[in-house]
Formats: structure tokens, C-alpha cells, sequence
């Protein structure tokens, strides 16, 4: 038998603006909350890992003293699925993203950083 990927843990300073960022960027919901820690999931699965298959996974944020220093060495990609990147990228900065330069030369695909530093990627390819 093999794992699937069904979470991504991420340490924060704060859970609760964090999720809600998230939430917005993927059209995810809070699934659980509290001690420091804000699950937030896909509303269309929110089964999540006992069902059969692929499934988006979930995302926990969770508290810790400490701050982001350096560029992530795991980050998000994601892809626009009903309007081009630009209009995306446009969306994201309006909900509290930040355009970030990890090096990235001229690539097809926008470096943003979420409201706590983290790097992600907006990819050009609009996926269905």
C-alpha cells in the first residue's frame, strides 16, 4: 500500500489570518479550529483522506513563536481556473499577497508571498 498526500502543515504567526487568506485564494473553508492551530479544507471533498483517490489536500496552520527568515524550501503552486494569470495574480494582491523575487529570472509563472512571507506561484496555465 502507498500514502497520498493529504496535508501540508504550515507554521504561522497567525492561524486564524492566515486560513482566511488561503480560504480566499482556493475557495477552501475552515474544517476545525483551535489551540493554535486552523485546518482549512475543500468544502466539494471534505471527507479528505478516507476517501478512495486523489483529493485536495487540506492545509494546517499552525502557531509558532519563531518567524519566517528564509526563502521556502517547499511552496504552493497554483493555477487560475476561470480567468488568465494576470487577472489572478491581480486578485491575490488585492487579498493581501505580495510579489516576492526568489531569483526567478523571466519564467511564465509570478512569484507572490502570502501575507506571512510564504513563497507561492502563480502558474500561467489555467487548469479546468
Amino acid at each position: 500500500m502507498t500514502s497520498k498526500f493529504t496535508e501540508l502543515a504550515i507554521d504561522c504567526a497567525d492561524p486564524s489570518g492566515l486560513a482566511r487568506f488561503w480560504c480566499a485564494v482556493l475557495d477552501y473553508e475552515v474544517q476545525d479550529e483551535g489551540d493554535g492551530i486552523v485546518i482549512i479544507g475543500s468544502p466539494a471533498v471534505p471527507e479528505g483522506r478516507n476517501r478512495l483517490g486523489p483529493v485536495p489536500p487540506r492545509l494546517t496552520f499552525a502557531h509558532v513563536p519563531e518567524g519566517k527568515i528564509v526563502k521556502n524550501r517547499l511552496h504552493i503552486d497554483v493555477n487560475p481556473t476561470d480567468r488568465e494569470q494576470g487577472e489572478e495574480v491581480r486578485r491575490l494582491l488585492d487579498l493581501g499577497a505580495r510579489y516576492a523575487d526568489v531569483g526567478q529570472g523571466d519564467a511564465s509563472w509570478v512569484v507572490l508571498a502570502d501575507p506571512e512571507g510564504n513563497e507561492f506561484c502563480v502558474l500561467a496555465d489555467r487548469c479546468p
